[in-house]
């Protein structure tokens, strides 16, 4: 792959990481809302989903640095 498709491809990739870091966090936030006004469980579902969109983040973040390298 030339040099110009991987920078492409990790700023887009990148971009979308961004993105969902962001939302990841205001769902979250939502989430604690919740929480404190009683709905344990969804706030337990909801971080438990959470979980799941890190791992997805961390093969994004290496991905990005594989072709930036």
């Amino acid at each position: 792959m030339d040099d110009d498709k991987a920078a492409a491809i990790a700023n887009a990739l990148e971009a979308l990481h961004m993105n969902q870091t962001a939302l990841r966090s205001a769902v979250e936030e939502v989430s604690t809302w919740i929480r404190q006004r009683g709905s344990v469980s969804v706030h337990d579902n909801v971080m438990t989903t959470l979980e799941a969109l890190d791992l997805q983040a961390s093969v994004l973040a290496s991905a990005i640095e594989r072709l930036r390298s």
